[in-house]
């Protein structure tokens, strides 16, 4: 079992407040993340459930019980860092028995865990190397393993694949994700990429300065933004988003559209405007676009065999039924 609450869960530095009031649930077997610019509070949230920060005000409470001041090896969650911090003298096996051995397992216990972690992992054949020996990719999945022999009640991700390359990324996305389907435990995992949000959670948590701005599945938030701040932060590339004349026509302050909801055309269009930089990625094309009289720029997604040089002038139309309305204070209009 692995539900997490948080009542009323507050943060403060001294006379700063980095975590206001906030209220939260995930669910036992959830896998949720964290998402927000840096310094939204994300990773000070984690640390909060983790017990490595202390929380100034409020209740956390896992599987029921308040562990607001139990300490945090005692909490029953693993975490895995940024950093893989492992013990570069020891083997991967003894690296991933560590917590094991300093918890007091037989022998016996400790060989039974590390090598089915080992087998979830891909890593049996890694056993017997040290970290320097192995890929970062291997590295962190070794860092997980760490985590995995404990059998805890929910693992804590805190930005676990930023030291990684982009290809590593990718691969150790697919890899964490596999791992939770198999495992079927709660996950918090935090991150600054929307992209990683997008394609790993079951509940995606937006953060701005320590408020939640929205919760709710990728594509609850990516077709329903409750406000400015989630529409321009969720989606790759982000909404367009167009005040004046335009939005009253829709009878809001700001309206939104996303790049793939646009059509383009050589020849008519609702808007028109200059094509700046086109980037070319195989089976799709962003062509950013100036000069319309709408935005600094609308980014519009298109087929990748479609082709406008630097310049020309093109013609687009938004999908009236995919328009995003939002009023003056920047909330969205049902």
């Amino acid at each position: 079992m692995g539900q997490i609450v948080l009542e009323q869960v507050t943060k403060s530095f001294g006379d700063v407040t980095v975590i206001p009031p906030l209220d939260l649930t995930i669910e036992d077997g959830e896998f949720a993340v964290f998402v927000g610019p840096s310094g939204c509070g994300k990773s000070t949230l984690l640390r909060l459930i983790a017990g490595l920060e202390d929380v100034t005000s409020g209740e956390i409470r896992i599987d029921g019980k308040e562990c607001a001041s139990i300490p945090p090896a005692r909490r029953g969650l693993a975490m895995v860092f940024q950093s893989y911090a492992l013990y570069p003298h020891m083997t991967v096996r003894k690296n991933i028995a560590f917590p094991l051995r300093m918890a007091g397992f037989d022998r016996a216990e400790q060989d039974r865990r590390v090598e089915q972690a080992a087998a979830v992992l891909n890593l049996t054949d890694y056993l017997d190397r040290r970290p320097g020996q192995l890929s970062g990719g291997q590295r962190q999945r070794v860092a997980i393993g760490r985590a995995i022999v404990r059998e805890p009640a929910a693992f804590l991700f805190d930005e676990p694949l930023s030291n990684l390359d982009a290809a590593l990324r990718v691969g150790m996305r697919l890899e964490i994700s596999e791992l939770h389907n198999r495992l079927q435990t709660t996950m918090i995992y935090v991150t600054h990429d929307q992209v990683e949000a997008m394609t790993m959670a079951d509940k995606i948590v937006v953060l701005r300065a320590g408020h939640v701005e929205q919760v709710g599945s990728p594509l609850d938030l990516y077709r329903a933004p409750r406000n400015l701040f989630v529409a321009g932060f969720i989606g790759s590339p982000k909404m367009n988003l167009i005040e004046g004349e335009e939005a009253v026509k829709h009878n809001a302050t700001t309206i939104g559209i996303r790049p793939e909801h646009i059509s383009i055309s050589e020849s008519e269009g609702r808007w028109s405007g200059i094509v700046g930089v086109s980037e070319h990625l195989g089976s799709d094309t962003f062509f950013h676009v100036h000069k319309t009289g709408l935005a600094d720029s609308i980014t519009v997604r298109a087929d990748g065999e479609v082709g406008f040089k630097h310049g020309a002038r093109i013609h687009m139309t938004p999908r009236d039924d995919m328009i995003h309305r939002f009023d003056e204070k920047g909330l969205r209009i049902a």
